[in-house]
Parts: C-alpha cells; sequence; structure tokens
C-alpha cells in the first residue's frame, strides 16, 4: 500500500504551537522564529485543508478539526520516538566489530584498546578477518586502513603520515618490497610481499631492508628488533580510523575515536 507522504517538520511544530497555544513559545522550543511557525502552520492547514488556530480576545485557541488530530499526533510522534530508540538498541552497545590489518593490531591498537577495554568492562571486540570488509555486509562499526585519508567516510587520523627505512640488526643487503611502496632508484627487490606486514615480518626475520609506515615500526624499533636506518620522513599514507556516517556518529563508535584518538597525540 502507498503511504500518504507526511509533512513531519509541519506536524512537528503543530504539536508545539498546540502545547503552549502560542507561536511564540513554540518558536522558542523549536529555536526558530514566530515568523517560521506561522509559516509552517498556514502551510500545513492548506495541505489539510481545514483551519488549526483561530485567534480570539483571550489568545490562540486550537478548533475543533486541530483538537480532533492532536491526540493521534502525539501518540505517533511517541511511536517514533520507540523505534528510534529500537533502532539505536539494535545497534549493540556492548560490542565493537572493526576491520584492521593484523599487524596494525598487534603493533598499535592492542595495546590501546586494552587500556580502553579495562574502562569498559563487559564490552565485546570482533575483529573482521578481512581488513577491507564491506561495511554492510560484514556489519562492521569501525576499520583501520592505510590510506590517503578517509575518502567519503568520516575518519580521523591515528598517526602521523611518516615512514621510515629499516631492517633487522642483522639483515641482508637486499630490499623487501610491498604494494604501495616506493623503491629506492636503481635497487631491486629480492622479496616481493603482499602487504606491509608480510614486509615487517620479513624485516625481522633479517631478509633485508623495506619502508613501513613509522606507526608500525615503531614498536620494533624501540625494543630493538628492527634498526631505522636514517630518520622518519614525510608520507603521503597513514593509518586512518573510518566509519560511514550513521556509524560516526554513535554514540559507542565516539567514545573509542575519542579515546583512541586522544592516544593517537601523545603515542
Amino acid at each position: 500500500m502507498k503511504r500518504t507522504h507526511l509533512p513531519l517538520n509541519a506536524l512537528r511544530v503543530f504539536d508545539a504551537a498546540a502545547r503552549h497555544l502560542s507561536f511564540t513559545r513554540a518558536a522558542d522550543e523549536l529555536a526558530v522564529t514566530p515568523a517560521a511557525v506561522g509559516q509552517q502552520i498556514r502551510a500545513l492547514e492548506d495541505v489539510l485543508g481545514v483551519v488549526l488556530f483561530r485567534r480570539t480576545s483571550k489568545g490562540l485557541e486550537l478548533t475543533p478539526e486541530g483538537e480532533a488530530g492532536l491526540d493521534p499526533l502525539r501518540e505517533g510522534f511517541l511511536r517514533f520516538e520507540e523505534s528510534v530508540a529500537a533502532m539505536q538498541a539494535g545497534q549493540a552497545s556492548d560490542r565493537y566489530t572493526i576491520a584492521v590489518p593484523r599487524e596494525f593490531y598487534a603493533e598499535w591498537l592492542a595495546p590501546r584498546l586494552a587500556r580502553f577495554q579495562a574502562g569498559t568492562p563487559g564490552v565485546q571486540y570482533i575483529l573482521a578477518p578481512d581488513e577491507h570488509a564491506d561495511f554492510t555486509e560484514a556489519n562492521l562499526d569501525l576499520a583501520i586502513r592505510l590510506a590517503d585519508g578517509p575518502g567519503e567516510l568520516q575518519g580521523v587520523q591515528l598517526a602521523p603520515a611518516m615512514r621510515v627505512t629499516v631492517a633487522a640488526p642483522e639483515y641482508r643487503d637486499a630490499w623487501i618490497d610491498w604494494p604501495g611502496m616506493t623503491m629506492p632508484d636503481g635497487r631491486n627487490p629480492c622479496i616481493r610481499a603482499g602487504s606491509p606486514g608480510q614486509a615487517l615480518a620479513s624485516a625481522l626475520a633479517g631478509m633485508g631492508r623495506t619502508i613501513l609506515p613509522f606507526a608500525l615500526a615503531e614498536g620494533a624499533i624501540a625494543r630493538g628488533q628492527l634498526v631505522a636506518h636514517g630518520e622518519p620522513e614525510a608520507a603521503t599514507r597513514s593509518y586512518w580510523l573510518i566509519a560511514p556516517p550513521p556509524q560516526w556518529r554513535s554514540k559507542k563508535v565516539r567514545a573509542l575515536v575519542e579515546f583512541l584518538g586522544a592516544y593517537s597525540a601523545t603515542g
């Protein structure tokens, strides 16, 4: 059955004006001007073909037609609120589903997520097996990706866009390549890794030098497992925490985003 198009904004204005019996007080509640309230009421009257208010010496009054529709309207708004609450509850507040590169999870996210978990007991964390999983198909809340930026999604940069050349303390004089890495001129790789994580594992095994996002290599450098060959330098890509706008606006996602954003600045 085809549903009738409802002028919901005008109906919301009508409800406020009917409760206050004043366009001015309704305007204060709705944060608009009294003139805007009057325009919405007149437009609604035109659509319905009835008069909803009349002015008397005592002030504004509802007409019988306005009175007749008021209780069902308020019941409808209550059902809308219940519907919204049900939809919000459907996005479980006690569970996060996150797609993240395995190596970045181990080196950067896991220690910080442990701190967040300490303050949110009982919350479940589900790690998607595919870091590039589709948000809808995998029912993701958030994803972390090595990218130039968030693109059409909402996002926050978790670490500065820096890269560094690294190798194990004892390593072969060879290079390890991976998609997105720019090889030094005149060098050919001995290994073509499929991801930064595979390049990191190869470097840790002493198989050669590679250029990695600094956020990915920083922990291994601090532990003495890798040695930096030169200072970190600017890069175009970094790790971004991203989500579509509906997920990004949810209370639980904002809590984790703000937590990780704060730690991204302090390490």
